[in-house]
């Protein structure tokens, strides 16, 4: 299962929004610097309200959402990168997710500490970026002389790391992340292989303050951070109060509900941020339904259909014949897949089908 690892300064709301998104209180929440030591981890439900329609027209009790892994990493600090902090350890730790979110604190309160003096969410997100280069250039470093040393034994792909690195650490040295260096398309694969840090996707999290969540736009911090974001990264930004999302986590569905309405708002900021890091993986999703289940399964993007079958079982993926599909909107609009069948939206796919997000499933595999 991927991971999104939730990163950013100590004291922004991290742990307390991990706790939001896992429903739980595995992640010590506290107000105090590296109240995380080691990272956390939950599995976390993908929020989508296509499962409760499929659920209807397949007439069954059973529903499986997606899910996503989300890594609860401690609070970087600057001089990270040099062993402030424990930071070689918490940069040890973003390095195995794969991809983050980064959290950063969107609200004024006397009565929470910020590490740095006063908040400044622009001037956060430069320190964790600038420890992530930092600790980037000093690992291309390390495999730059490694491959050069290779090159006398005529080594192409030594040569080929060569230059790609010889780019990357220049890159680098200005100031820039990995995830901004222009590459040709069979270099991305190569790229990936050095590990950096900087070169992960990132969707950012603006931890605002309740009254602040009818119209966020209105708040200062989180307008910087979007015209930072959009001018610098091309990443996304979401909203979110992680402690109204932990108030949450207390109360039944409907409560929460009206909870929500009294602020002025229809979902929660979590469902929000699960659906955003999802997407930030590069995944998407696929449906089985039946009477026995209605069922959500997670594929990666541009996955053909033995390959979306394998994600059941490897023995649909070695079998595959043909691919029966049909489309959420059309089944909905529909009502049946007889109905979808009579009006020629079902539909046979072979193994050169590009699964899309939405397609409702069922394999034709031989034993």
């Amino acid at each position: 299962m991927l991971q999104a690892g939730i990163v950013g300064l100590p004291n922004v709301g991290k742990s307390t929004l991990f706790n939001a998104l896992t429903r739980s209180r595995k992640a010590e929440a506290a107000n105090y610097p590296f109240c995380t030591i080691e990272p956390n981890v939950g599995v976390v439900e993908v929020p989508d309200a296509r499962l409760k329609e499929l659920q209807r027209i397949a007439g069954t009790k059973v529903v499986i959402p997606a899910a996503i892994e989300f890594v609860d990493i401690a609070g970087l600090v600057a001089g990270a990168s040099k062993g402030e902090g424990l930071g070689n350890k918490f940069l040890a730790n973003i390095r195995e997710v794969d991809a983050v979110v980064h959290v950063v604190r969107c609200f004024d309160n006397d009565d929470i500490v910020h590490n740095m003096g006063k908040v400044d969410p622009v001037r956060d997100i430069g320190v964790i970026e600038t420890e992530l280069i930092l600790a980037d250039i000093q690992s291309a470093e390390q495999q730059l002389d490694r491959n050069q040393k290779k090159l006398k034994s005529q080594d192409k792909e030594a040569s080929a790391n060569v230059d790609l690195l010889t780019r990357l650490i220049a890159h680098l040295n200005e100031g820039r992340p990995a995830s901004s260096l222009q590459v040709k398309d069979d270099e991305r694969p190569r790229l990936k292989t050095f590990g950096l840090l900087s070169g992960k996707s990132v969707l950012y999290a603006c931890n605002v303050a309740e009254s602040d969540l009818a119209d966020p736009s209105a708040n200062r911090h989180v307008a910087a951070v979007r015209a930072h974001v959009a001018n610098l990264h091309g990443a996304g930004t979401v909203v979110i109060c992680a402690q109204v999302e932990a108030e949450l986590c207390d109360l039944p569905p409907e409560e929460a509900a009206e909870y929500l309405s009294s602020l002025g708002v229809k979902d929660s900021g979590v469902s929000d941020l699960i659906r955003g890091a999802y997407h930030l993986l590069g995944l998407a999703t696929y449906f089985t339904a039946g009477e026995k289940e209605v069922r959500a399964w997670t594929f990666r993007q541009g996955m053909t259909a033995p390959q979306c079958a394998g994600v059941i079982h490897t023995d649909f993926e070695k079998g595959f014949i043909k691919a029966e599909v049909v489309c959420y909107e059309d089944l909905v609009r529909l009502g049946s897949v007889a109905a979808a069948r009579d009006a020629g939206k079902y539909r046979l796919e072979g193994k050169d089908y590009l699964f899309q997000d939405g397609d409702v499933a069922l394999f034709r595999f031989a034993n």
